[in-house]
């Protein structure tokens, strides 16, 4: 796109833009095109798309940016999809939607905008009166028995960014071909219909909610527990430190736990909702300097378990102490391999196993929970990154009825153990992580002595994950050349070791690199992922964000534990995963 194109998206922009904040950005970079024509280019060169999370973008003024103009277009494309979709359901005026938002700035503005849009073309609209987490969201949805649902929020990201989720009417995000028909509706819309708070108020299709939802959502997560009779005995004895991380947490861990009777500390400085993030570069569970404040506060208190969740509560992070008082961090991996061994473990024991259980995991999710799938006779499925694949995996079980869902998650700190929610529940994570750790310590174990029996088990794993950063219009042509040489050229050898099999969910495609034309059919949707198998178990996967400038790499390395010696297993492990982000970024670095 060259600068007069450019130029001329901004005054378009400058024209349709009624928030004066945003249209004064654009108008001042205007001023001097020429010295600000990278950032013109980086906020005009395209619109914002629905990824694997909807829209998410920095908040500022542009079509690439998050604000009231997108937002607006957003929703009356959304809004028009649904009327278009069901057209009976909007000529009797039956749609209805219900519109969430975090703690971010411009979440509120953003998310009444939108709840105004959808009064305006008809739809009964529910709007919570304060800030919620996403998963809750998810749970309106399926309680109010809505056809559509948004929730606006970035979920982890910095604090320049906001986003926006869109839910069909099961609670999960929209996915094919859903998603790409709304954006299609987005982009050929010329006229937003709104109507004003009072006037939406006045009509009866603007419905305020917020407790008769929260106390049905509290109860949902807490009947998921499965001992309550050892939570009233042990639950004086454990000592929960909490981040909610500037977010929506608070109000619905603090009451789950409480009721339970847990001690929950919450850190002080990160209790109240800011969407400036004043604590942490960035408020992300994934990353260990977000819970830093709360593993200090932990060792003060000698606590049991560090829990976190992101600004929206779907991801849940945790640590527990080492056998030296500091606390260890538990990533992704290891948290959905204690849940799901404990999980499985707990419905085996009770008489809960369903006839025909399975879960799910994504395909960047280590695979060492296949193995412990199968020890407790569950049927494991591989969906999409993103959560919605999960969601959807669990709605073709109810439809076929031939399988019983009972826990799905994602290396992202992203799990699910009900089904009354369609999307990762930071909130019953919680709950159910305090649940293990009281069962594990009346065994006399704590939760890192759990997971180093199950390695012993089944083999030990290491995780890694690579990503690189690569923004703007070139940066988007960068990714696409990286993924087209590694499909061109593919990958034999890493880290020593033989490529087996090259998995290219892309062209639904996987073979032996030896014999690349002997192919056989992926049974998934296509998505820009490459996977690579290696001989020893490994698996490396690289996948271009479907909401964020970058590419990322996972690497799950799998090792066998010899003798019952995890040290050499570990060391074999880092070993290899190391080897094999060299040569990842030297691959990066000769793109760059």
């Amino acid at each position: 796109m060259d600068t007069n194109e450019i130029i001329a998206r901004a005054k378009e922009y400058i024209a349709q833009e009624q928030d004066e904040n945003f249209r004064r950005e654009v108008e001042t970079l205007l001023a001097d095109s020429t010295a600000n024509k990278a950032e013109l280019e980086d906020r005009f060169y395209r619109d914002l798309e629905f990824g694997t999370g909807g829209l998410r973008g920095i908040i500022g003024g542009g079509t690439n940016r998050m604000n009231t103009l997108v937002i607006n277009r957003a929703t009356q494309g959304l809004a028009n999809y649904f009327i278009k979709t069901f057209p009976e359901k909007a000529a009797a005026g039956t749609l209805s939607a219900v519109v969430a938002y975090d703690s971010r700035r411009y979440s509120d503005v953003f998310a009444e905008a939108t709840a105004r849009i959808f009064v305006a073309n008809g739809f009964k609209t529910y709007l919570f009166t304060g800030l919620r987490p996403t998963p809750e969201l998810s749970f309106a949805i399926r309680t109010l028995g809505c056809d559509t649902g948004v929730v606006v929020t970035a979920s982890h990201n910095p604090p320049q960014y906001n986003g926006y989720k869109a839910y069909w009417n099961d609670g999960a995000q929209v996915i094919e071909p859903h998603d790409t028909g709304i954006i299609d509706e987005v982009n050929n819309v010329t006229v937003v219909k709104t109507i004003s708070r009072d006037e939406a108020i006045k009509s009866g299709k603007l419905i305020l909610i917020d407790s008769e939802i929260d106390e049905k959502y509290w109860a949902m997560v807490k009947e998921q527990l499965f001992r309550p009779e050892l939570i009233r005995e042990k639950a004086k004895d454990v000592k929960i430190v909490y981040t909610p991380l500037h977010g929506t947490g608070a109000m619905h861990v603090e009451k789950v736990l409480g009721d339970l009777g847990l001690t929950v500390i919450t850190v002080p400085e990160q209790r109240i909702p800011d969407g400036n993030f004043p604590t942490v570069e960035k408020p992300n569970p994934e990353e260990a300097p977000a819970l830093k404040m709360a593993v200090e506060l932990a060792e003060k208190e000698k606590a049991n378990v560090v829990m976190a969740t992101d600004p929206d509560a779907d991801r849940f992070g945790s640590a527990v102490p080492g056998p030296d008082g500091k606390f260890v961090l538990i990533n992704g991996n290891q948290m959905g391999v204690l849940l799901t061994d404990y999980i499985l473990l707990s419905r085996k024991e009770l008489g809960k196993m369903p006839p025909h259980p399975a879960m799910i995991r994504s395909i960047v999710t280590s695979p060492l929970v296949d193995k412990i799938a199968a020890f407790y006779g569950v049927q494991l499925d591989e969906c999409l990154t993103g959560f919605k694949w999960i969601a959807n995996v669990m709605a073709g079980y109810e439809k076929s009825g031939n399988n019983q869902y009972v826990f799905g998650y994602e290396e992202s700190y992203g799990y699910n153990v009900e089904t009354a929610v369609r999307d990762k529940d930071g909130v019953s994570a919680a709950a159910m992580c305090a649940e293990m750790t009281m069962y594990w310590s009346s065994k006399g174990k704590t939760l890192l002595q759990r997971l180093e029996e199950l390695y012993t088990q089944f083999g030990y794993m290491q995780d890694m994950a690579i990503s690189q950063n690569f923004p703007g219009a070139a940066g988007v042509e960068t990714m696409k050349s990286i993924m087209a040489k590694l499909r061109a050229d593919g990958l034999k050898t890493l880290a020593g070791k033989r490529v087996v099999k090259i998995r290219d969910v892309g062209t639904s495609v996987s073979y032996d690199p030896l014999s690349p034309k002997k192919k056989d059919t992926v049974a998934l949707p296509k998505s820009n992922v490459l996977q690579f198998f290696l001989e020893d178990g490994t698996v490396v996967s690289a996948r271009p964000s479907g909401t964020e400038p970058k590419i990322k790499f996972y690497i799950n390395c799998s090792v066998p534990v010899s003798n019952g010696d995890l040290v050499s297993a570990r060391a074999n492990a880092e070993k290899e995963c190391l080897a094999i982000e060299t040569e990842i970024k030297a691959i990066l670095d000769a793109a760059s």
